[in-house]
């Protein structure tokens, strides 16, 4: 009892001299931007959240030689330690994961032990999502 009473009191004394009580008289905080004082008036719901593909269905590539596309989210950790990638496309797990295994042309070895130049995945394979409107304009064509 004598604690919670000690503790109470403390909190109470750091209460009442952190000085956050409400200041109902407080004034307005006048913030400015760099764009000077332009009032937001375009208010439009957030973005859609990407939606990626179910399991098995890929994007069909649009050029040769072309990385394929991630087909789920790609923010597995990526360090000069660990290549989170690997817990499912490494050649020994592959199969029992039911992923796509690493190309033989990213390989050293027999036992597929990644090269250098191909350990970090996501410098050219990125996730495939159905975005609803395309985040930069784009005059690509495969034709």
């Amino acid at each position: 009892m004598k604690k919670i009473l000690t503790l109470a009191a403390i909190v109470l004394a750091i209460g009442g001299c952190s000085g956050q009580q409400a200041d109902t008289q407080a004034t307005p905080v006048n913030i400015k931007s760099l764009a000077g004082d332009s009032a937001v008036t375009d208010i439009r719901p957030a973005d859609a959240m990407p939606v990626y593909p179910s399991r098995g269905k890929a994007l069909e590539r649009s050029f040769t030689d072309q990385p394929p596309l991630i087909p789920h989210k790609d923010d597995y950790k990526i360090t000069l330690d660990k290549n989170g990638c690997l817990t499912c496309h490494s050649w020994d797990k592959a199969p029992r994961m039911k992923a796509t295994p690493v190309a033989k042309s990213h390989v050293i070895d027999d036992k597929g032990t990644l090269n250098g130049h191909n350990y970090f995945c996501t410098q050219c394979h990125v996730a495939q999502a159905e975005n609803k409107a395309p985040l930069v304009e784009n005059k690509f064509s495969n034709q």
